[in-house]
């Protein structure tokens, strides 16, 4: 049976049909798809992690155990599971273990443009990278395959554009497999020095053995045509060589690390003219030059920087461009946060006191944008807190009396629980603002240890933030509502000039969460309104301007969260039930 499939619904079901028993992943855009729909299959254990690195310990586990395993996260969570993952190329598998990961050309929900293709190298891991759903299925099937094969974990790279693109996929059944039998084997598992040293000599003669069969692997394949003009090009970039240049001679890479050396050194001596078409950083292009092949043209014509197109293509290589329509005009759209959001209530709170925030990795870094600009810094996952904490140390706690940290509830579950035990362990000060919504907003309404539902639909006991904060020896935490202005201002107000480690977990539901309902509607009251553009400054969406300069409040946008009533200083905005 044949479907269409997204690329990351494709990767699901190649592990789904590869037999795979346990996946670990936390959600990250591109990736998240992934773990949505492989937990809709009965037969597979699929979870959420806390971060990326326990999802890689636990695929690591799973494997050890005997069975097929899984962990998938995007290219910036890589680098959290990194430390398991190094190690885990010296262990090697016992069932296959397959390492998704998706990488971000263009930076659509990004904070760096990282290449996973250099962490393969680095961490001497295999990485395989499809070019349309149809190979993400296949290719995650032989990753299990070569996992086993080369006792090794297997990278699967995607890209946002291959993550969320459609193809038709042929679907096949689940190949059931019995565990593999786990034997005691301390200097295969257990890294040690004295293991390692051992262990680094296996993984050597692995990759050497790998590139070496690489050559005859189906998912290397040089395509002749023309032979005046050759493409060696990897991933989605293959796309666009083949629409651009259909008759010209083309070496696809599909197995990107270790690479086939000499299938790579007899395709550039057939061709006259050789160009390397890669996005991102210059992975491939590097070690062909290295290998003496001076002729190719790579990064000295096309960009490291985004994603690559067909017509970036034609312009580079052919100098050309078609005629292009002018885009149709569009209404410009800046990133605001959805009208009834809680955290536009927070950062009002924060404004409205001039304090600064350090930021952190949610959809609550919208925040930064105008015109709320409450965010001063933003630098990774559970980076606020330690950023803050930083600050502390270096100016004193004075400093830190105009400081808050802002975290949200999932993003402090991933890493920020460690940042604020190094803040109480080393005696900080500072005041740290979780904002709770009650899901991981940003990635699509995920849920994570705090709100009491896992991966397949299981209710299971949350985990209380108030009282992970008081174990971890934080006295002053409290419980707010994050649309109460006034509550909010004075408990900010208070904590913000304690010298000491204060919590404020700021509660409400993300107005787009299912199941949550909003009875009430904000109804401006014309003849009170005072112009004075008060309610206007949190950037709600639902508000705009009358002609006359009065408040207007669109019902179909408004979700009666009242931030704007609270602001309202002449009562010219009511809250009324929906039907009033």
């Amino acid at each position: 049976m044949k479907k269409i499939l997204l690329g990351n619904e494709a990767i699901a079901r190649g592990a789904y049909e590869a037999g795979v028993s346990v996946s670990s992943a936390y959600p990250g855009t591109p990736s998240t798809e992934v773990s949505e729909t492989l937990a809709k299959y009965d037969e597979v254990y699929a979870e959420w992690a806390p971060n990326e690195k326990v999802a890689a310990e636990t695929a690591i586990g799973a494997s050890i155990s005997g069975v097929r395993s899984m962990c998938a996260m995007k290219m910036v969570g890589l680098n959290v599971a990194a430390d398991p993952l190094y190690t885990a190329a010296y262990t090697g598998v016992n069932g296959g273990m397959v390492v998704v990961v998706a990488d971000d050309p263009g930076m659509y929900s990004s904070q760096n443009e990282q290449d996973t293709r250099m962490i393969g190298r680095a961490s001497m891991i295999p990485v395989l990278e499809p070019s349309d759903s149809a190979e993400a299925k296949e290719f995650t099937r032989l990753a299990f395959d070569l996992s086993e094969e080369y006792d090794t974990p297997i990278i699967l790279r995607t890209t946002t554009r291959l993550a969320h693109s459609q193809g038709v996929v042929e679907l096949e059944d689940r190949k059931e497999r019995e565990p593999i039998p786990y034997q005691k084997d301390v200097m295969k598992y257990v890294m040690m020095p004295g293991m390692a040293i051992k262990r680094h000599l296996v993984v050597e003669e692995r990759m050497k053995r790998m590139a070496e069969n690489a050559c005859t692997m189906s998912v290397n394949r040089a395509e002749y045509g023309d032979l005046s003009i050759g493409f060696i090009t990897d991933g989605i970039p293959y796309q666009y060589v083949k629409e651009v240049f259909p008759n010209a001679s083309v070496l696809k890479i599909g197995l990107v690390n270790p690479l086939p050396r000499k299938l790579i050194e007899e395709f550039a001596a057939r061709v006259d003219c050789l160009y390397i078409v890669e996005e991102l950083e210059p992975v491939i292009e590097e070690q062909v030059r290295s290998w003496g092949i001076s002729k190719a043209i790579g990064k000295e014509i096309f960009t490291i920087q985004g994603e690559y197109s067909a017509n970036m293509l034609r312009e580079k290589v052919l100098g050309t461009l078609p005629p292009i329509d002018p885009p149709a005009s569009a209404p410009a759209r800046p990133p605001i946060l959805c009208p009834g959001c809680p955290h536009r209530s927070v950062y009002t709170a924060i404004t409205s006191l001039k304090l600064h925030a350090a930021g952190d990795i949610g959809c609550y870094t919208l925040g930064a944008m105008a015109p709320l600009s409450a965010i001063d810094s933003t630098i990774c996952m559970g980076a606020s807190i330690s950023t803050l904490h930083g600050m502390g140390k270096a100016r004193g706690k004075e400093y830190l009396h105009d400081w808050v940290a802002v975290i949200g509830d999932s993003t402090f579950m991933h890493t920020g629980v460690n940042s604020l035990m190094g803040m109480v362990y080393n005696q900080g000060t500072g005041t740290v603002v979780i904002l709770d919504n009650s899901t991981t907003g940003m990635t699509g309404h995920q849920d994570h240890a705090a709100t009491g539902k896992t991966l397949k639909g299981e209710m299971v006991p949350a985990i209380s933030i108030y009282h992970l904060c008081k174990a971890i020896g934080v006295e002053h935490v409290y419980e707010v509502n994050a649309l109460d202005q006034k509550e909010l201002r004075e408990v900010l107000k208070r904590e913000t000039q304690r010298d000491a480690v204060s919590v404020i977990i700021a509660m409400s539901p993300c107005a787009l969460l299912k199941g949550v309902s909003f009875p009430n509607k904000c109804v401006p009251i014309p003849e009170k309104c005072r112009k004075c553009g008060a309610c206007l400054k949190p950037g709600c969406p639902a508000l705009t301007k009358n002609e006359d300069g009065t408040i207007k409040i669109d019902p179909t946008m408004c979700n009666g969260c009242g931030l704007c009533m609270q602001l309202c200083h002449f009562d010219a905005i009511e809250c009324r039930k929906v039907g009033e």
